[in-house]
């Protein structure tokens, strides 16, 4: 009788699930970590999806969906099996920052997505007024809603593509993090 390697393979892939409201700057990050460059893009009806090989042999793939008061009510249906989420916020826009903040909260209730590793965006710094990661944190009481989970608030902008190395390092530590611990 031969070993028996008893050990689970490595996870090959992971999925994130990416949220925010609508013109948050959902598939433009979602363009530019596959692309680097900036596209203009249009409103997302339904949702894009899109698989980055982050390290070899390890790919993400990415549920952007779209942020439209309509769509809302459907990302439920894409919090299954999710390793992670993105969740992306207009760091600019105050006028709709407690919309967001209430969506965000809805979210990390549903049972599907208990535990699952959350990393904010706090996009669009490039704009005059934008809030800080810290001023995110706290508007969005992260610490409190986060607390049974890992989670990191990431400045970027999605234009210029600055933070958005570091954010996709980030999602893909806390996702492989995570299948393993599922494993």
């Amino acid at each position: 009788m031969g070993l028996q390697n008893t050990k689970p393979p490595r996870a090959k892939q992971a999925n994130i699930v990416m949220l925010g409201l609508d013109s948050a700057g959902k598939s433009t990050l979602l363009y530019k970590f596959r692309c680097k460059d900036a596209f203009v893009t249009v409103p997302t009806v339904g949702f894009n999806v899109d698989m980055i090989e982050i390290k070899k042999g390890f790919t993400l793939t990415f549920w952007d969906v779209g942020g439209q008061e309509k769509m809302r009510q459907l990302w439920g249906n894409f919090l299954e099996d999710t390793a992670g989420l993105l969740y992306v916020v207009d760091s600019s826009d105050k006028r709709r920052l407690e919309e967001s903040r209430k969506e965000f909260e809805l979210i990390l209730k549903n049972e599907s997505i208990k535990n699952v590793p959350v990393v904010v965006l706090a996009n669009k710094q490039d704009l005059a007024g934008a809030l800080n990661a810290e001023e995110i944190t706290r508007r969005f009481k992260i610490k409190k809603y986060c607390s049974d989970r890992t989670w990191y608030v990431q400045p970027c902008c999605a234009i210029t593509g600055d933070g958005l190395a570091e954010a996709l390092q980030r999602v893909a530590t806390f996702a492989k993090q995570y299948t393993r611990s599922k494993e």
